[in-house]
C-alpha cells in the first residue's frame, strides 16, 4: 500500500500540490512511513516524496443498508412489474397422491490385492449410500501370487460387509481372473483357489443382492494403493517398543544464552560442539538486567519472549490490534516490528 501511495502521488503530483488529499483505507500507510523505528533506504526515500504533500488520512466506513436502499429507490427500473403472490390454478383438487419410490440402500466396495519382493498385502474401500468411504488394509502373513491376494482381498471385504448387516452390495475388482470366476462365467481349475471361490460363494448367500464388476486399474487407484503399502509395511513381530513420553520444560527457549551472558556457564553435560555453537549464538544476544534482548539486522533490539507471550502477542495482533489479518509469514514480521522476538 506505501509503494502505491508514492505513485500515485507522483502520477497526480500537480494535483495534490493544490489541495488537501483525503487517504481513505482500512490501514494508515503513512503512520508506517513517517513513525517507523528504524529507517531503511526505501522508507527514507517515501518520506522525502510524500514529505510535500498534505495528506489526511481518515478510516475506511462499511457500506450502510439503507445507502443501497436510498439508491435503488431513487434508480427504479424500467418496466417492473410486482411479483404475484396468487397461486395459479388453485381450484384444481388432487386426485391422488404418487408414492415415492423406495431408497436403495447399496452399499459398493472395491478390492485389490498386491505381491511383491517384501511380501503380500490386500486393501478394501467400501463406500455408502451417503457416498462416505471407509478404506482397509492388511499384511499377509503369507507369500504367493496376485491371484491369492485378490481373493483374500475379496473375502475380507465380503466378510465387514456381512458383519455391517449389508443387504445389498456392488463388489468391484480389477482382476479379471476373479471377477470372471466368481461370476460363473470362467470356470475355476486352479486347486488353490477353489477353496477361496467356494468361500465367496457361501459369504454371498447373506447378502438381498450381490453383484462382480469388473474395473479397469485406474478405476481402482485407492485400494490398490492400500494393497501396495500394506505389503511394502515391515511389521516388527514378537518385538518389544520402548515409549518415550517428552517432559514439559518450564525453562523458555532462551535459558541457556542468558544464563551464559549473566554468569558465563555452560549447560551441565554440555559437549566442545554445543559449548561452540552457545558462543556463537550469545553474540547476537544483549542481557539487560534478567530481560534478554536479540540484536536485529537494522541494530534495534527486540525482546525475547517464552512460549506463553508468544500466544498472548499472537492473539493480540491476528485480533487486529497491529492491522488487517495477514499470512503467517506477515504476521511474523509485524511481530517483528512491534519489537519482539
Amino acid at each position: 500500500m506505501c509503494c502505491a501511495l508514492v505513485w500515485v502521488a507522483r502520477r497526480v503530483r500537480q494535483y495534490m500540490l493544490a489541495h488537501t488529499t483525503w487517504l481513505i483505507a482500512k490501514t494508515d500507510p503513512l503512520k508506517y512511513i513517517f513513525e517507523k523505528p528504524a529507517l531503511t533506504r526505501r522508507i527514507t526515500r517515501w518520506q522525502m516524496a510524500l514529505s510535500e504533500y498534505d495528506i489526511a488520512y481518515t478510516d475506511q466506513k462499511a457500506v450502510k443498508g439503507s445507502a443501497l436502499v436510498e439508491q435503488l429507490a431513487h434508480h427504479p427500473l424500467d418496466g417492473y412489474h410486482p411479483l404475484s403472490h396468487e397461486f395459479l390454478d388453485e381450484h384444481i383438487m388432487v386426485a391422488e397422491k404418487d408414492e415415492p419410490e423406495a431408497k436403495i440402500y447399496e452399499w459398493k466396495l472395491w478390492f485389490d490385492g498386491a505381491s511383491n519382493l517384501l511380501g503380500s498385502g490386500i486393501g478394501v474401500v467400501m463406500a455408502s449410500p451417503e457416498g462416505q468411504y471407509f478404506p482397509f488394509s492388511t499384511r499377509l502373513g503369507f507369500d504367493y501370487s496376485n491371484n491369492l491376494p485378490e481373493y483374500e482381498a475379496c473375502a475380507m471385504g465380503i466378510t465387514m460387509a456381512i458383519e455391517d448387516q449389508i443387504s445389498k452390495l456392488k463388489v468391484f475388482g480389477d482382476s479379471a481372473l476373479v471377477i470372471y470366476q466368481l461370476r460363473g462365467e470362467w470356470e475355476t481349475r486352479d486347486t488353490k483357489l477353489i477353496p477361496y471361490h467356494t468361500h465367496i460363494m457361501m459369504l454371498s448367500e447373506h447378502f438381498d443382492e450381490i453383484s462382480f464388476h469388473y474395473v479397469p486399474w485406474d478405476k481402482n487407484q485407492m485400494a490398490n494403493a492400500l494393497a501396495t503399502l500394506s505389503a511394502m509395511l515391515q511389521a516388527n513381530q514378537n518385538k518389544e517398543m520402548t515409549i518415550h513420553e517428552a517432559g514439559i520444560d518450564s525453562k523458555p527457549w532462551y535459558h541457556d544464552i542468558r544464563e551464559y551472558l549473566k554468569k558465563d556457564a555452560y549447560p551441565p553435560g554440555a559437549t566442545k560442539n554445543e559449548k561452540r555453537t552457545l558462543r556463537r549464538l550469545a553474540t547476537g544476544f544483549f542481557l539487560s538486567g534478567v530481560i534478554l534482548y536479540k540484536r536485529s539486522a537494522n541494530l534495534t533490539l527486540l525482546c525475547c519472549i517464552d512460549d506463553q507471550e508468544v500466544w498472548e502477542i499472537l492473539e493480540e495482533v491476528h485480533g487486529g490490534a497491529f492491522g488487517t489479518h495477514a499470512n503467517g509469514h506477515a504476521l511474523a514480521c509485524k511481530i517483528l516490528r512491534a519489537g519482539y522476538y
